[in-house]
């Protein structure tokens, strides 16, 4: 999936984006849906049976995977975990922040903390993703629990090692312990430390600033904000304020807030909070017909980690590729997918809706897959490596996030990321 770290990031720094770590299992039904059967004549409702996704587990339990020392070495001194950061704005700009940016943000209404952090899009072999160059000490706090708690980790992002996503990690088979290739303006051989989700969209790679800086990412270009409490609208207006030249620079709420409440919603529900009828309309029954078709025409093509089409597919590029036959223009990665739309009830499910999942036990709250309901209890999805785009049951049972019913008008907003 194309991650969004930010429209500026789409012009210099764009990237491309983590895929599902997770999926149901396969069925044993033919794997050709009638799509005019599902359409005119779908069932709608959960079906009874509970699948279990393989390969992943879905239980927070499970531990951030780790690399062991290398004999005969040490590791590298990390503060300990002192407290837990909401990471609610993110900024990105396409050179260096003015010194002192991160200090004067902190004194901001409502804002707790303000990380200085590198950011950039980058190679890890021969893959681009969203990278960032980190104080381990300082930014640790900002990660998932289960990331943030791994000291070890830490550890080996302090002493020179790269540490990945999981669903990155797992999908695209990288070597815990082993070596990557890492490539930016410079080129360096990195060992893989840990397979562990920071939580934040779009970022896949985390490294110290040193190596950040050995490998060319800019100096402190960007910035992890804090503000559990505050308006994430007036908070962004805030910010541009103290940011030269902000037209060039991306201001983007890491989290959406319920409309007129201020309360924000975490990226673990899906559906776009206070999306109102005249935010529709949905798709027209054309539109319905061409996107379940292009989807279906894929059925049998293989899944490959942050592929987008048109013979290969992760489970958001599956998505948004399908829907791209339909003229309907979506966001890359799963977890913008789901607020393309409202919210529907399971029992309200028609064709052509999505389905989310929670798959990342090192992020146990962020939405890592996403498949295409069918009608008649079956849904088609984009599964892992080693196997192809397929049909399977409906499963709506633990791990399963909710379904989205897509507005194409709220679905290019959000492609769009607004740049603030």
């Amino acid at each position: 999936m194309t991650r969004r770290l930010l429209p500026v990031l789409a012009a210099g720094l764009a990237l491309t984006a983590t895929t599902a770590a997770g999926w149901p299992a396969a069925s044993a039904r033919p794997v050709h849906a009638v799509l005019t059967s599902s359409y005119v004549r779908a069932e709608l409702g959960a079906s009874d049976a509970v699948l279990q996704l393989p390969g992943y587990p879905r239980s927070s339990s499970v531990a951030v995977s780790v690399a062991q020392l290398s004999p005969g070495s040490r590791a590298t001194a990390v503060a300990p975990l002192r407290r837990l950061l909401q990471a609610d704005v993110l900024v990105v700009a396409p050179t260096s922040l003015p010194a002192g940016a991160a200090a004067l943000v902190r004194k901001l209404p409502g804002v707790v903390a303000a990380q200085s952090v590198d950011a950039a899009r980058i190679q890890v072999n021969g893959k681009f993703v969203a990278m960032l160059g980190v104080d381990p000490s300082a930014f640790r706090g900002f990660a998932a629990r289960p990331t943030a708690a791994a000291s070890r980790l830490w550890q080996s992002v302090a002493g020179g090692g790269v540490a990945v996503s999981y669903t990155m990690g797992r999908l695209d088979k990288l070597p815990l312990g082993g070596s990557v290739k890492v490539a930016g303006r410079r080129s360096e051989s990195l060992r893989v430390g840990g397979f562990g989700t920071v939580g934040i969209p779009g970022v896949d790679a985390v490294v110290s600033e040193a190596v950040a800086h050995s490998l060319g990412l800019p100096a402190g270009n960007a910035m992890v904000v804090s503000a559990p409490h505050a308006r994430l609208d007036t908070l962004v207006s805030e910010i541009k304020k103290l940011i030269p030249r902000p037209r060039h620079v991306a201001i983007e709420p890491l989290l959406t807030q319920a409309t007129g409440s201020g309360v924000a919603v975490s990226t673990g529900a899906a559906g776009a909070p206070g999306t109102a009828a005249s935010d529709g309309p949905g798709l027209t029954r054309a539109e319905t017909v061409e996107f379940l078709k292009a989807a279906e025409s894929r059925i049998g093509l293989p899944y490959v980690w942050g592929a987008a089409g048109p013979r290969a597919f992760d489970c958001s590029g599956l998505v948004q590729w399908s829907f791209a036959q339909a003229g309907v223009v979506m966001p890359r990665v799963a977890v913008d997918q789901a607020r393309t739309g409202p919210m529907v009830p399971v029992a309200q499910l028609q064709p052509g809706d999505l389905l989310f999942y929670h798959t990342d036990p090192t992020a146990p709250t962020y939405i890592s897959h996403v498949a295409i309901y069918l009608g008649n209890d079956l849904m088609l999805q984009a599964p892992r490596p080693g196997l192809d785009v397929q049909v399977v049951p409906l499963d709506v049972g633990a791990g399963f996030a909710g379904a989205v019913r897509v507005y194409p008008g709220v679905a290019a907003a959000v492609a769009a990321a607004p740049a603030g």
